[in-house]
């Protein structure tokens, strides 16, 4: 699809100076065996596989942002996939009608790329000059560590988030179906220590959470904090938010025709997972697109943790938002 395309330039005399940048600071970083294979490090205080640490670097490095840009930004299975398809559709809402979505023939993730799995990937630096505008790119890392191009930009935020026990529920599912085989189950109770712990992809967790939230109170106009659960409870009232924090409010008309109710139709967890290019093929490496929708369920770790489990992430999340204003609905099915 044209509209979605993206060229790639070859590797420069700069990139390559880069490379031997990340490899020099991989040398010097604390490291912990991850759930799939092989080690993360903890990069500008947060957890990263080695490859996409290199994207990081370029991203930093090389992207300017414009203006008009919305970024998209999680901690991974906090609801990633559902806001690029709300967000996506919302904006380009005047373009497609829902029967002629590109969602009914592309997954999510490749009408709205991440900077570090798909732009900045494999030692390659994108041209971004014919990406459609305005411009809907998302990623995984931590406020402090996005460029400052980003930061100091009037480019809008928009953030999704996870209460700590599903997001962990949902990433050790996500985790273990990607684990080789040659490395037997993914544990629950040694992922949930690690959880707990803060080592995992992208987090802490709390850090995460944190640095958005806090960067919403100061900047709103810049940054939209958003809970899966909200989302999950009241999704026209959230799409209405949504809109009017990207600059496109829904009209009295389009609310009167249903636009609403269609994009959030469009975009539920039961359309996209029987969508035929979410049934296969991977648009995240090491990942198929069937794995990306599971439940999509408010409070599916009854259905795993302990009473202990669930009380010593609880103690933790209490510790570590305390003062912050940021709550989180612990509800179960």
């Amino acid at each position: 699809m044209k509209d979605v395309q993206i060229t790639q330039r070859n590797s420069t005399v700069s990139e390559t100076g880069e490379s031997d940048q990340c490899c020099d600071i991989l040398s010097s970083l604390p490291k912990e065996k991850e759930w799939v294979s092989g080690y993360m490090y903890l990069y500008q205080g947060f957890w990263c596989p080695p490859k996409e640490i290199h994207a990081v670097v370029s991203f930093q490095n090389n992207f300017q942002a414009c203006n008009t840009d919305t970024i998209l930004v999680s901690m991974p299975k906090s609801g990633t996939t559902w806001l690029k398809a709300l967000v996506f559709s919302i904006m380009n809402r005047e373009k497609y009608q829902t029967a002629e979505s590109p969602l009914n023939s592309f997954n999510p993730h490749d009408l709205v790329p991440f900077f570090e799995y798909r732009l900045y990937a494999n030692n390659q630096v994108p041209d971004l000059s014919a990406f459609p505008s305005p411009r809907i790119i998302s990623t995984h890392v931590p406020y402090p560590s996005l460029p400052e191009s980003i930061r100091n930009s009037t480019c809008r935020v928009v953030y999704v988030c996870r209460n700590p026990l599903d997001n962990f529920i949902s990433f050790w599912h996500f985790l273990s179906k990607a684990r080789p085989e040659r490395l037997g189950p993914l544990l629950l109770e040694e992922a949930f220590d690690d959880f707990c712990n803060g080592v995992v992809g992208f987090g802490p967790f709390f850090d995460h959470v944190l640095g958005y939230w806090k960067e919403s109170l100061e900047r709103p106009e810049k940054v939209l904090f958003l809970k899966f659960e909200d989302l999950k409870e009241d999704i026209n009232s959230q799409m209405k938010s949504l809109a009017v924090f990207l600059g496109c409010p829904f009209s009295l008309e389009e609310e009167r025709d249903g636009v609403t109710g269609n994009i959030s139709k469009l975009c539920s967890l039961d359309s996209l997972k029987n969508i035929e290019a979410n049934k296969r093929g991977k648009s995240i490496p090491y990942f198929e697109n069937s794995t990306l929708f599971r439940k999509g369920e408010v409070g599916d770790w009854v259905n795993y943790l302990t009473p202990e489990m669930v009380d010593r992430l609880n103690k933790i999340t209490e510790q570590k938002l305390a003062g912050s204003g940021l709550e989180f609905k612990i509800t179960s099915l």
